[in-house]
């Protein structure tokens, strides 16, 4: 291939190597076309500002771009968690110090306590008698049934006491003795209740008893005589405005031995089932109380 005149020519670029550079047309004289060369200069120049130029347009507009996704993601409605993020300015928010709405406290009445009703006789107004507290012709204790035989009530409490007791009654202010008797398989019991005007005559009362304060056994429906002449278990209680008493034997006119426990349980059931009926009693005027 010919490197003369009508032979390919390539086109120089002084920025690519081994290209050619240009000479007059003349070329007679080698000598290089410096017009020319200052022309193309210019050109590659010229192509080179409006490069710069628009990379920087196009860095211009991603950073606005990025600048404003980044708003959109601060100001957007919701966020990922699902929570509202639109919430109003500070200044728009109530103040800390808006005075809270208060409520008077509100409790519940504490409830009634029935030994209240049953220690005073002016809130003790329930009816009593004999049956109201030994209801019915018998009564269970556990397993235990006993039959109900007589029962008294009477005024003048030393008529239905034994021993030390008629006087302590009367002393301390007794106005009532309501009596009842129950027997089983040939043992027998009397409880005794004596009824004051307060709890405090009771608790006096039973605390001046000894071993020879006893309530009289009675007789009667069923109940053969007991405790009469023979050695008998007795005991003392009392509870609210009542003191109670008990005496238990043997209806065939046995003496009573610490062996006999048989007989140490009638006496017991009897004590605990009289403790109840009071407590029932004043449980049930508290009740009524509560619900008027």
């Amino acid at each position: 291939m010919s490197y003369g005149q009508g032979g390919p020519q390539s086109q120089w670029d002084p920025w690519k190597p081994n290209s050619q550079q240009p000479w007059s047309s003349g070329g007679d004289d080698g000598t290089p076309d410096w017009a020319a060369l200052a022309e193309a200069s210019e050109t590659r120049n010229k192509r080179r500002r409006l490069l710069f130029i628009g990379g920087g347009a196009l860095a211009t507009i991603g950073v606005g771009t990025a600048v404003a996704m980044a708003v959109v993601s601060a100001n957007g409605g919701n966020d990922a968690s699902g929570k509202p993020t639109n919430l109003p300015a500070t200044a728009s928010l109530p103040s800390g110090s808006a005075t809270a709405p208060s409520f008077a406290p509100t409790s519940a009445p504490p409830p009634l306590d029935p030994k209240d009703f049953i220690s005073s006789a002016k809130k003790d107004t329930a009816p009593l008698s004999p049956e109201t507290l030994f209801p019915g012709t018998q009564l269970t204790m556990g397993d235990t049934v006993y039959k109900k035989g007589a029962t008294s009530d009477a005024k003048n409490c030393s008529t239905g006491a034994d021993g030390t007791l008629p006087k302590i009654l009367t002393a301390n202010g007794c106005t009532r003795l309501i009596r009842a008797s129950y027997v089983k398989d040939g043992i027998a019991v009397t409880v005794g209740v004596a009824v004051f005007d307060t709890a405090a005559q009771a608790e006096k009362a039973k605390g001046q008893t000894d071993g020879r304060s006893m309530v009289l056994s009675l007789a009667g429906k069923g109940v053969k005589p007991f405790c009469n002449a023979a050695i008998c278990r007795s005991t003392r209680n009392a509870y609210g405005r009542y003191a109670y008493f008990t005496i238990s034997g043997f209806t065939n006119g046995k003496n009573v031995t610490k062996k006999d426990t048989d007989v140490f349980r009638t006496g017991d059931d009897l004590q605990q089932f009289t403790a109840n009926q009071i407590y029932r009693r004043g449980q049930a005027q508290a009740s009524t109380a509560a619900n008027r």
